[in-house]
């Protein structure tokens, strides 16, 4: 199953990376891999940093390369580069979407997204990485809302909608409020955001 591959970063990384029940690495918290069972290896310094990049990378299912034009971004900003990235990510229309708690999970969001299922006040968006504005609607199109995978997301309430989104359920529907800062963005996992600017600083 393509979820349960994509899943599969958790266990790499040794982390519920996005606090699923449905995640394997509830069950097999270990890699994957023959050797898996063997556990976790100490990591360098290095080591922490590329595994905190890869973290973001998965949790947002971007590319490496979309990341790092996001780095780049957040550092030339006015402000803390840290703020800005997690603003920057958190503002992309597939995390907006995620957040929402409407969408089962970020994959699903992203393909909801790319199939023309999506409105922004009113209009189609097809690209994820689409930057939403504070005071943007974003709604599921009608024949969206019908969708299995939709109708069991909103039925199961698994997402802890931030205080930076006002969801309307009936709707199907979510309000961007503003751009959050680190802190404030409830990651099931613990996300290093500094160890990411080091990263990015090498």
């Amino acid at each position: 199953m393509v979820i349960q591959r994509k899943y599969r970063a958790s266990r790499r990384l040794g982390v519920s990376l996005w606090g699923r029940s449905k995640d394997p690495f509830n069950t097999r918290n270990y890699p994957p891999g023959q050797h898996g069972n063997m556990g976790y290896k100490k990591p360098s310094d290095f080591g922490k940093q590329f595994g905190a990049h890869k973290k973001f990378k998965f949790y947002y299912a971007i590319s490496s390369k979309q990341m790092r034009n996001m780095f780049l971004k957040a550092y030339k900003k006015k402000g803390d580069t840290g703020d800005n990235f997690v603003g920057l990510l958190e503002s992309m229309l597939s995390s907006v979407l995620y957040n929402s708690g409407l969408v089962p999970t970020i994959f699903s969001a992203r393909q909801l997204i790319s199939h023309k299922h999506v409105l922004v006040n009113g209009k189609v968006v097809n690209i994820s990485s689409y930057s939403v504005k504070p005071g943007d609607t974003i709604k599921l199109r009608e024949k969206a809302v019908n969708i299995p995978a939709v109708l069991a997301a909103v039925d199961a309430q698994e997402q802890k909608v931030p205080d930076y989104l006002e969801v309307d359920v009936k709707e199907r529907s979510v309000k961007y409020l503003r751009v959050p800062k680190y802190y404030e963005v409830p990651y099931p996992a613990n996300m290093e955001v500094n160890l990411v600017i080091e990263f990015y600083s090498r």
